[in-house]
């Protein structure tokens, strides 16, 4: 995933998983920063904001901050009903082009996600019960680096949640406990749940399906070697896309009324 000289970029949003993560990483000598994305989601984000704050603040730690709505004019409330579709959506579409952002503006080798073994297990559930083959390639503990895009890894992926949620509590470490409101009816906190059940009656069992597929699944949905994608930049933030418009900006663009928008930062 990387290497002691390597420079990290923790990608943090208040919760058990983020903040332990930057937590180990600095406790075993990597050079890791944090980074908070400002969402939007109400008085959720407003809290969330502030446990990242205070974590950073009481260990003398850098917190870059990105407030989408301040920087881009729309938040993701607003961008799920622009789009008629899932907010978790807009969400993670926003999120992965932000911590691009931050990590080549700031020349970051890696970002690193809080994402855990029941989150991966999960989100393996879902792709093969709808034989996802493009997810599946891509569902990977490190995703390598390529033209505009760097190195994305989950240092977290053999942890479970409450593992970590053991771990905050040893290490004196406040994380905000409420679930995102806007998450409500996400299809894989229903995975989670028939997991959690089948983990109950067979020990194991997640571990196993996801480490299992990492070693003898993931190759076989990987595409096979063709010309590589031509990349161009966004006409509008410079981002890498393959059309002309990337997938963020447009998605502002049906987010932000036309009279309201400003010049992209």
């Amino acid at each position: 995933m990387f290497g002691p000289d390597t420079s990290i970029l923790m990608a943090v949003s208040g919760g058990k998983d983020s903040l332990a993560a930057w937590d180990l990483l600095r406790e075993l000598g990597y050079q890791v920063d944090g980074l908070y994305i400002g969402l939007g989601i109400g008085e959720y984000s407003e809290h969330s904001h502030e446990f990242a704050r205070a974590f950073a603040d009481a260990r003398a730690l850098t917190l870059h901050e990105v407030d989408i709505s301040a920087e881009y004019g729309f938040d993701v409330p607003g961008a799920a009903a622009a789009t008629r579709r899932a907010p978790c959506g807009s969400c993670g579409l926003s999120k992965r082009h932000l911590f691009n952002r931050v990590a080549l503006e700031r020349s970051y080798d890696v970002v690193a996600t809080g994402h855990n073994l029941d989150d991966e297990a999960a989100v393996l559930l879902g792709n093969t019960l709808r034989w996802e083959s493009e997810y599946l390639g891509r569902q990977y503990p490190v995703l390598p680096a390529g033209p505009g895009f760097v190195r994305k890894v989950k240092p977290l992926v053999r942890l479970g949640e409450r593992e970590m949620a053991a771990y905050c509590v040893l290490r004196g470490i406040d994380y905000i406990v409420e679930e995102c409101p806007m998450a409500v009816g996400n299809r894989h906190l229903g995975f989670k749940e028939v997991l959690n059940s089948l983990e109950d009656r067979s020990p194991g069992s997640k571990a196993a399906f996801l480490f299992g597929f990492y070693e003898r699944g993931h190759d076989r949905f990987q595409a096979p070697a063709t010309e590589p994608t031509v990349l161009r930049e966004c006409a509008e933030c410079g981002a890498p896309t393959t059309g002309e418009v990337c997938a963020f900006c447009r998605l502002r663009d049906r987010a932000v009324p036309v009279e309201l928008r400003g010049v992209r930062t």
